[in-house]
């Protein structure tokens, strides 16, 4: 949940008097143009028809192009998660207009800009599924992928396993790394299906999970949404653990059916411990292992408040890391994990020390990006369509920029939507490709030449808040939306500038 600021709004001179269903405006940047620098049309009979949104507080040119658009995509809200990383998607930036840069006026604060953003755009870009290696297949319709990491660890695996076998069964020789080989892909079947029961008890929820991950120490379950209370929480979480149990319960009752000293018995016993390992590390009480998720629900339950939850889990797993780093070089010295403690080499003492500080790195990292996070969570409410859409004002194809601009601005407007003859709308014209008009030469240029055709995805409705609007813009990335009531009238446009910055303000906040 993120911290979000609320612009302010407020009305200016020229505003008319705010109504119940006016949108309030994001508050208006220093440096904005004076109502004399606006082009004004001679053209009589102007139909100024403003539609709800806020207006600019002294500002009338800032009502048609305040800012450069930024073509980048609001962050999404679950860019990080406890095992959940996110994946971004970013807009395709419209075409130059022309090779030249076109000349700077009023309404450009950055004419650098101004080539690479003017331009005919035909829609936005579908957002490509996110990737994470090498597609596996689609369990439960989640596809899986194996991280190009996953295949230096199985090396790794299959190198000191190997080393083992020669001690354990000499009699393969060369096929010591064969059979080692196979452990390795037997062990991350094995952590698949722990993140399977993770995947399985989310879609049981009815929670989103984008993608499962094999990587170089385990797997990831992608779920892009919290779970609704902390019993949920709780089971989501226990349940990847009790999956390596019973897959570690399986592989001993497997073990005492073959003869030991063999093959399959020292795979068997292999892949027993392997789970039993990982059943245990996952258990420990810190995030952003499964155990710290179940004491966030432990004190969730407690407290009612997730975020306490999350604080008392993520420092948990801070102390967690610190230990590992401390304590893990320290006990493979003693012998307590291995060979006694005059068997162990100056080489088994440079590994130990870098497999935990590897170890440690993950856990503290895992920990600050939890509660990153739960910041991030816990304003996300507070970006709300309806607060950040700006006023915009209908108007026809054929309005020439100069004219449509007049308008906007005796309105207190501060976007163009391009409407038909029965006054519906079709297109939005981008404040990026106006601050690309020369000012000299906006009588003569059409709206319709500056539009970017609606889509379905670019309609977004007023009431959308919170982890549903950033959802919604990231499914269509573009630069405006037309925000539109229930019923379909046009409330205003929503400018992905301006989610992001409000996104970004919010994230500055304290928690």
């Amino acid at each position: 949940m993120d911290e979000s600021g609320r612009p302010q709004s407020g009305t200016g001179g020229t505003t008319p008097p705010p109504h119940a269903d006016t949108p309030p405006e994001p508050p208006a940047e220093p440096g904005a143009p004076t109502p004399a620098d606006a082009p004004k049309s001679e053209a009589p009979g102007a139909d100024e028809s403003p539609s709800p949104a806020g207006a600019e507080p002294d500002d009338p040119d800032a009502t048609v192009t305040p800012d450069s658009p930024s073509q980048a995509e609001p962050a999404t809200a679950d860019a990080t998660r406890p095992a959940s990383p996110t994946g971004e998607t970013t807009p395709v930036a419209p075409p130059a207009a022309s090779a030249q840069p076109p000349e700077a006026t009023p309404f450009d604060r950055h004419p650098e800009r101004a080539a690479a953003t003017s331009g005919k755009r035909k829609g936005p870009a579908k957002p490509p599924e996110p990737r994470g290696g090498l597609l596996m297949g689609r369990p439960f319709g989640v596809p899986v992928y194996v991280a190009p990491s996953w295949f230096l660890v199985a090396a790794l695996i299959t190198w000191v396993f190997g080393g083992q076998l020669d001690r354990v069964l000499p009699e393969l020789g060369a096929l010591r790394y064969l059979v080692a080989l196979f452990f390795a892909v037997a062990f991350y079947a094995s952590v698949l299906v722990h993140e399977l029961a993770h995947t399985v008890a989310a879609l049981r929820y009815k929670l989103p999970v984008r993608r499962i991950q094999l990587q170089f120490f385990g797997g990831v379950s992608e779920i892009e949404k919290e779970s609704e209370t902390p019993g949920r929480e709780f089971v989501l979480a226990f349940v990847g653990p009790l999956l390596s149990l019973v897959l570690a319960g399986v592989f001993y009752l497997g073990l005492k059916a073959v003869e030991p000293g063999t093959v399959p018995g020292v795979l068997l016993a292999g892949l027993m411990i392997s789970n039993l390992i990982v059943a245990v590390f996952n258990l420990l009480p810190g995030l952003p292992l499964d155990g710290g998720r179940m004491l966030r629900a432990v004190v969730w339950k407690i407290t009612g408040k997730p975020m306490s939850g999350t604080i008392a889990a993520a420092w948990v797993g801070r102390a967690l890391a610190v230990s590992v780093l401390i304590g893990l070089p320290l006990l493979t010295q003693s012998g307590a994990l291995g060979p006694d403690a005059e068997d162990v080499s100056g080489m088994d003492t440079v590994l130990d020390a870098l497999l935990a500080a590897i170890l440690a790195a993950i856990i503290w990292t895992g920990a600050g990006n939890s509660l990153r996070m739960a910041r991030l969570r816990e304003h996300l409410p507070e970006l709300r369509a309806r607060t950040l859409t700006r006023r915009a004002v209908p108007v026809e194809p054929a309005t020439p920029l100069s004219e449509a601009l007049r308008r906007a601005n005796e309105a207190g407007a501060r976007a163009l939507v391009v409407v038909d003859a029965d006054g519906e709308p079709r297109s939005l014209v981008r404040e990026a490709a106006i601050v690309g008009v020369p000012e000299h030469r906006r009588p003569w240029v059409a709206v319709s030449g500056l539009a970017q055709d609606l889509t379905d995805g670019m309609r977004v409705s007023a009431e959308l808040a919170g982890e549903d609007l950033l959802d919604t813009l990231r499914a269509t990335p573009a630069t405006e939306y037309l925000v539109v009531e229930d019923n379909g009238a046009i409330y205003g446009v929503l400018s992905a500038a301006d989610v992001e910055r409000a996104f970004v303000k919010a994230m500055a906040r304290p928690s």
